[in-house]
Parts: structure tokens; sequence; C-alpha cells
């Protein structure tokens, strides 16, 4: 695994926009606002040509030309780290226009953002064997004052932080608003996480049938969610792959699609898979999950944090999140953590994929600590 040259005192932020541009409000005043505070603590800034271009439905520009941002930013000396302006819905549609050749032979730079940004940050494991991080875009920087959690992504990038903590309270409903664009994340809510792991005497599928793949047994085998038990802590370790599973399920099957080569070549270390999502609702969510799984992505995995989902608590038909998760993934015979900071819900822990992480937790903390090897 490839890893960029932290961010040096005085070094220089370049901006981009593959998917969203912070052109309409509250994004636009928050991106004015976090180049100040980035100007402050002694950085400069290029922004690349579509950070303030609002041309494409879904995103900031054509494909082509948001592709062609990306691979230019990589490529180019200018700056030390990258940062992404924001989300959006069609990030996927540029990633025929990146150049992943020249990025692949080009040295490796951090990468920050999350959501739509999963399809750079997952790819850039997958394919380019280099790290990157999913957390907060550019915008979330703009807030005053800044949540501990923008002041981890920030010593990340320094270089000064490789261990992190979750934090007590999250937001379940925003205040921030075109009015009021400055406002930080409106913390309200109380953190509590849930574990999950094998049923002791429970057989996996992974040992029936091999993960990933369809059971070979004739006789009826018991509901996936029957292999879990719940407890009081846990404690995990593997090299960290995931993302927003909006963005990830599009992936599957395509030519971008090198998870099953990559969970093999890291087998050893086990796949730490951390994953939330945006839009979807539980059964969608399910059904993700159940085509990645029939694609062998899980295979080699040694475990599962998932974090606060966009439409969090919500329930379908006796479904919410954690069964859906529960119900397509209890078999594998591997832990699950649920409501981890990350997601959609913030605050976030900025989390480093393509590292090797430990991962520690009981029902109030929760603790991740990155080895960059």
């Amino acid at each position: 695994m490839r890893y960029g040259n932290f961010l040096p005192e005085g070094g220089t932020i370049g901006f981009l926009a593959p998917s969203y541009g912070c052109v309409i409000e509250p994004y636009a005043s928050l991106f004015d606002s976090a180049l100040s505070r980035f100007a402050k603590l002694g950085h400069k800034a290029v922004l690349g040509p579509n950070c303030r271009l609002d041309l494409a439905v879904g995103r900031s520009n054509r494909a082509d030309l948001c592709g062609r941002e990306l691979t230019e930013s990589f490529l180019s000396r200018e700056s030390d780290v990258l940062i992404s302006c924001g989300g959006g819905e069609l990030m996927c549609e540029i990633l025929p226009f990146v150049d992943w050749d020249a990025l692949r032979k080009a040295p490796p730079k951090w990468y920050l953002g999350f959501s739509d940004n999963t399809n750079y940050t997952f790819l850039a494991a997958t394919l380019l064997d280099t790290a990157a991080i999913y957390g907060p875009c550019a915008g979330s920087f703009g807030q005053e004052p800044w949540h501990p959690s923008l002041s981890d992504a920030y010593d990340l990038l320094r270089g000064r932080k490789l261990s992190f903590t979750g934090y007590p309270l999250f937001e379940l409903t925003k205040v921030k608003d075109e009015e009021h664009p400055l406002l930080p994340y409106n913390v309200t809510e109380k953190t509590e996480y849930r574990f999950f792991v094998q049923r002791p005497g429970f057989l996996p599928e992974s040992e029936a049938a091999g993960a990933g793949s369809a059971p070979s047994r004739l006789v009826p085998s018991p509901a996936p969610e029957e292999g879990l038990v719940e407890t009081d802590h846990l404690s995990l370790s593997g090299r960290l792959l995931g993302g927003c599973i909006d963005c990830l399920e599009n992936l599957v099957g395509t030519q971008f699609d090198s998870v099953p080569a990559f969970a093999e070549a890291y087998a050893g270390d086990g796949i730490l898979w951390f994953l939330e999502s945006c839009d979807l609702t539980p059964m969608s969510l399910r059904r993700s999950l159940w085509h990645m799984r029939m694609a062998g992505w899980f295979k080699n995995a040694s475990g599962f944090l998932f974090g606060r989902p966009y439409h969090y608590g919500e329930e379908m038909l006796g479904l919410d999140m954690t069964k859906a998760v529960t119900g397509a993934l209890g078999d594998l015979g591997v832990p699950i953590l649920f409501d981890a900071d990350f997601g959609h819900l913030p605050p976030a822990v900025p989390i480093v994929t393509g590292a090797l992480a430990k991962v520690r937790a009981d029902r109030e903390h929760f603790s991740i600590t990155y080895t960059l090897s």
C-alpha cells in the first residue's frame, strides 16, 4: 500500500470538484470560510477549474472535464494534498475519463472526501494500491467553531495523529441553512455502539459453502441473523476498505471492480470493511449487501464497521438498518459493529482507506488506530 506525504507546515492544499462544486448556499459560504481558515493556519490553496461550477446534473461539470481535473490534480506539483469540494450524485460517470495508468505511476498524494468521493477513495486502494482518507469535504472546515472531528481530520492530514476516538454526541437534525451557513454540527444525540459476534456453535457460511458464495447444503439453513449474538464490547483488526454503499454497489461487476483480487492480495491482513449509506432504505441496503456478497466482495473479511446512515432509525416491513445488515451478513462468522463514528450523520473520525487498523469499542467508547504499512 502506498501513502502520500503529509501536509507540511505552510504546505499547499489543492481543492477539486469531481462531484458537486461549491456554488449554492450554504456550500459557497462554507467553502469561502474554509479557505480563510486554512489560510490562517498558514496554508496556500490551489483551486481546480470546477470548484465553483454547477454545469451538470449531480456534478460540477461534464464527466470528461471532471475526470481531467481529478487526474491533473494528482499529477500537479503545486499541491501537497487534495480535498474534495463536496459530495454529490454522479461522480461514478467520471471514472472512464480518469487516467488511472497515470495515477498509478505518479507519486501518491493524500485525498480527503466522503460520500460520492467513495468513487475515488475506494478505487485508490483497489486499483492503485494507494491509501486515501474517507472524511469531511472542504465545506465542513468552514463551520465556526470547528468540531473536534475536523481538528482530527486536519491533524491526520498533517501527520500529527494516527489514533482517534469517537465522539459522545452526534447530529440527527442539522440546523445549518442558507441564512446560517457557518453553524457547527448540531450534536444533540448520545452516541451508543452495538456489537454482534458469531454465536457459539454456529457454522459460518464461509465454512459451509465458501465466503461470498451461495450455500451448497440441500437442507434448510438457519437464518443468517441467527448466527449472531449481541455483546458489550468488541475488538477488530484488518486492512480497511469501504465507503458509501450507494456508490460501491454501482461498481460491482464493472471494469473498475478489482475487489476480489484486492481481498486475495491482502488475505493475510483480513479485510475490515467500513460501510455507510445515504439514500438507501433498509430493503435497498439489504439488496446491495447481497449483490456485493454474491460478487465475492466479502471474501477474507475480518469484520464490518457500519457508520450512521442518513436514514437513521428508518424501518420497512419490520426491517430496520441493523436487521438488514445482520440478515445479509450474519452467517459470515465475523464481528459487526453498528453506529460507528462516520457516515452521513456527523461527526466522523477520518478513516484511512487501505491502511491497517485496530478498533476497540464498548457501548460508549470507540477507538481506531492506523498502521501505515
